[in-house]
Formats: structure tokens, sequence, C-alpha cells
């Protein structure tokens, strides 16, 4: 199983390159017409990861964020203080001034001590962009506390909607304010689909909900998952493989 993983983007084109780290700051912050519409949507998404913190008895549960990007998730969790991240794109939060919440950041979960054990586990459209899928969410199985839960929303990426969604609004922006392919950048940064994740997240969990935000799995934009009970012998036996 997962013989397809890890994961290997295809190149960008060097026109592409050249506006990379400026586009994603960009789209993360919704800074054009297009990406604010975007955010407004993915709001969902974060709201979704954030509910089991709105109130202020939940406020010590330690988490840990994997691709916390900009700290955007952050607004929607006002009441967590124990919170750790996981960004290898330090560029993208280091000027934040949200980065006083952070306890500590890692740019891997390699990077995360073994011993730590984290009340939640939490991701916002970050699943969909791990080459090596399968290898985190092992490790995250293990970083649970016990009742711990692995909290990750995505887009559904696969479906018609969602390729619809994207080509209709950030697509076709970046089409003319660029002139190039928003299609190149899209393989690029989503190298799993929805399909793919779910998969992963049931072979290492025992517990596995999904929420939608459409109609169905196939007719939607966004999914929201909520994992307990990692099956913890099976995550120790793929790291084991992968690392010989």
């Amino acid at each position: 199983m997962f013989d397809n993983f890890p994961k290997t983007r295809p190149p960008l084109p060097k026109e592409i390159k050249d506006i990379y780290v400026a586009h994603y700051k960009s789209n993360r912050e919704g800074q054009t017409t297009a990406t604010s519409l975007a955010q407004r949507m993915e709001s969902w998404l974060h709201r979704q990861v954030a509910n089991d913190v709105l109130k202020p008895q939940d406020s010590e549960k330690l988490t840990l964020e994997l691709g916390a990007g900009t700290l955007n998730q952050l607004q929607y969790e006002p009441s967590v203080h124990l919170y750790d991240i996981v960004e290898p794109f330090t560029d993208l939060y280091i000027n934040s001034p949200a980065l006083a919440r952070i306890r500590n950041a890692y740019s891997d979960i390699s990077e995360v001590p073994k011993s730590n054990r984290y009340d939640r586990i939490t991701s916002a459209a970050t699943l969909e962009h791990i080459c090596n899928l399968p290898d985190v969410i092992a490790k995250s199985g293990l970083l649970l506390a016990e009742n711990g839960v692995l909290r990750a929303s995505v887009p559904s990426e696969g479906s018609w909607l969602w390729t619809l969604g994207w080509k209709l609004t950030t697509g076709l922006e970046f089409r003319l304010r660029h002139g190039l392919d928003y299609g190149l950048l899209m393989k690029y940064e989503h190298v799993n689909t929805a399909r793919e994740i779910e998969e992963v997240l049931e072979y290492f969990f025992n517990n596995v909900k999904c929420k939608v935000f459409g109609l169905s799995k196939s007719i939607s934009l966004y999914r929201y998952y909520e994992c307990r009970n990692p099956k913890i012998d099976r995550c120790h036996e793929f790291l084991g493989k992968s690392n010989s």
C-alpha cells in the first residue's frame, strides 16, 4: 500500500517560479479579489478545525498545527494558549504578530520530540500539499495524547466541483494578471487528492469521521476529517519500514 508515496512534484516553469513566493503570500492573505473570495469560502475549513476550542475551558489543550503557513488559523482559535506548529516555509510567518502565541516552531514533524503528546493535531488546507503524507500521518498518530484527535480540513481535490471552482476564480484571475496557466501551479501544489488523503487517514486511524461542504464527497468544495484512536502498531510498523 502507498506505493505511490512519497510523491514527486512536477517542475514549475520559470515564469511561475519567479512569482511563486509573492503569489503564495498574496493567496494566503487574500490580497486580490479572487483570493479574498477564496479566503471567505475557506473560512469553513478553519472553523471546522477550531470547533473544539471555542470555549475558555478548552484553552489548555495542547495543539500541534501541521502546515501553519501565515498563522491564519489562530484567528479562529482565540482561546488556545499551548500552541506548537510545523511549517517549513518560515518566511510565511516570521513577521506575523500571531507569532507571539507560538510556543515551539518546527520545520518538519520529525523535529518534534517523540515524547511530546498533543491533545489535538490540526491541519487546515495542508494535507493535499504533503509529498510524504503517510509518514506524516503515522507520526501524528504517535504524537497524540490518550483521547487526542487529529482534526484536518482539505479541499475536495480530484472532484469536478472543486476543479470548476478554482478555474473560475483564482485560475481565471491568475491568467488575467500573469498570462500563465494556474493549473500548472495547482499540479505542483496539490500532490494528493481528497480520496488519497482519506485512504491514508483510515489506514492509520480506527475512527475517521468526514463532514463535507457540499452535497456529498464527490460534489463538494471541502472536506473535514476528525480522526481518533490511532492504530499505534500500524504507525510504528510503517515508520519502521519507511526508515529502513
